[in-house]
């Protein structure tokens, strides 16, 4: 019997769905004009619920495909490398602050993910920084670790 893996991801997402839209609801939903602190996870679930409700109409109308065309050309080596950077820039981000630590990030996910070359990947990463930066530390007024430059 072949399992349809179109199925199993639509069953996946439901469960996380339904875990989300219980947690949201127990932190308290509130409304639109005061949100309460489970606003944006049942919210977030009730999305999820949707797309993976299509997901399983789309499995049962679809041809099956089996669960190992999901791995057919994954590129594990650039998720462990994400993964890893990802992991470094959480551990660097209170000592580096968010203006050093966040380009070399944007710097391998710019050449990992889907390779940019480099004249464009170290402008793209710098100005990437300081727009979000600017945007999050003088517009919105959001506290970012400082650093050094602190």
């Amino acid at each position: 019997m072949r399992i349809n893996a179109q199925a199993v991801a639509a069953a996946f997402w439901l469960s996380l769905a339904a875990f989300l839209i219980v947690a949201g609801r127990d932190l308290g939903i509130g409304s639109a004009s005061e949100p309460g602190s489970g606003f944006l996870v049942f919210w977030g679930g009730v999305l999820i619920a949707l797309f993976a409700a299509g997901m399983a109409v789309e499995s049962v109308r679809g041809a099956p495909e089996s669960l190992a065309s999901l791995w057919k050309g994954a590129r594990a080596d650039r998720v462990l490398i994400v993964s890893a950077a990802l992991a470094a820039y959480a551990v660097s981000l209170t000592t580096l602050g968010f203006l050093l630590a966040t380009p070399p990030l944007m710097l391998v996910l710019l050449r990992v993910v889907d390779p940019v070359p480099w004249r464009q990947a170290v402008p793209i990463a710098l100005g990437a920084t300081l727009v979000v930066w600017w945007v999050l530390a003088r517009l919105l007024a959001i506290q970012l670790p400082a650093g050094p430059l602190g």
